[in-house]
């Protein structure tokens, strides 16, 4: 019998997993989540603290638009910001409704930090969204023990997720680079890691949205393949307008034709020039199949501007982070909302 570490749901707040910290030597918040992880605590011990009245799915009765805070991440490197920040830079800084976080940004999530960070989006007037987790695991991994692994690494988020009020956690499934041609047997270990994964989520009303992020994902039929396969209500594509690997029978155009019926959420992707132009991709174009496809709810910004020098200062990474995002959410309000540019 395959034995897992299993993160357990027991009788402890996730503030007093960390307590143990103030008297511990200071180590990185991945050495602590693995820590956590390995000793069957993690970080799913927080759902012993959270009542089903959290669980609100945050999808507006119309469309609304949020942010994906790894457009800004140039500026939060270089210190410019802290996730506690985000609620009151989304609301006073670009009037958006919705947070779409990244498990890289939270510092230390205690329960503490959450509850910050839920009485700020309540003080700004913004939805918790979604988290995009990365880093836990491959959930096409060939072994089983690894990929299982993986699922249950997940399960901490969709805690954190729950507590947040948001409605879903977004992973990866991109199979170590291989094609579907490649890997025919990868959709089958997906849909097993993922299975197992929607078997937790679904006690706690979560979505387990997969986003085309590179290898079997970013394929075009591979993913709608797979919603096919586990055919469940919690699970979803993200569609990113800016990773698809488009063939010769689908363009990136296309991709996202295939994508919308399952799209629980969708990634407006925008690299901007410096002087305003968008070369990649026709972005209105994209919004309109978007809408056109029935969908309506948040539509996350995920935008940057091509890299200045390495020696750009912080406040000139922060104002192209911050422009990017103004000229992504302008087309967005012109396409939805019928704003002028």
């Amino acid at each position: 019998m395959t034995i897992l570490a299993i993160p357990s749901t027991i009788n402890l707040t996730i503030a007093s997993i960390y307590k143990r910290r103030s008297t511990m030597n200071p180590y990185s918040r991945r050495q602590f989540l693995q820590h956590s992880l390995t000793s069957g605590l993690a970080l799913a011990a927080v759902s012993s603290t959270v009542t089903h009245s959290t669980f609100a799915y945050p999808r507006p009765d119309k469309d609304a638009v949020s942010l994906a805070i790894w457009s800004l991440v140039r500026s939060f490197r270089a210190g410019v910001w802290k996730l506690t920040d985000m609620a009151r830079i989304c609301r006073e800084d670009f009037g958006i409704d919705g947070i779409e976080y990244v498990t890289s940004f939270f510092e230390v999530p205690v329960e503490s930090y959450l509850r910050q960070l839920n009485r700020n989006a309540e003080t700004h007037g913004v939805k918790n969204v979604l988290i995009m987790v990365d880093d836990e695991g491959d959930m096409v991994a060939k072994d089983k023990k690894v990929r299982m692994q993986a699922a249950v690494n997940h399960r901490k988020w969709i805690d954190i997720a729950a507590y947040l009020g948001c409605h879903a956690i977004r992973c990866n499934a991109r199979g170590g680079g291989n094609t579907p041609e490649d890997d025919p047997e990868a959709l089958d270990r997906a849909a097993e890691a993922f299975g197992a994964l929607l078997d937790y989520a679904k006690e706690f009303q979560i979505n387990v949205v997969i986003e085309n992020h590179g290898g079997l994902s970013s394929a075009p039929h591979w993913l709608p393949q797979l919603m096919k396969k586990v055919d469940s209500p919690h699970f979803g594509i993200l569609p990113d307008y800016g990773n698809y690997r488009p063939t010769d029978e689908a363009d990136v155009y296309r991709c996202v034709e295939l994508a919308m019926p399952f799209a629980k959420g969708v990634s407006v992707k925008a690299g901007w020039n410096p002087d305003g132009t968008h070369p990649q991709y026709d972005l209105e174009k994209l919004l309109k199949i978007s809408k056109n496809a029935d969908y309506f709810g948040f539509w996350g910004i995920e935008s940057g501007m091509r890299r200045r020098e390495q020696s750009a200062s912080a406040e000139e990474v922060k104002n192209d982070d911050w422009q990017a995002v103004r000229w992504t959410k302008a087309v967005i309000d012109k396409v939805l909302f019928g704003k002028p540019e």
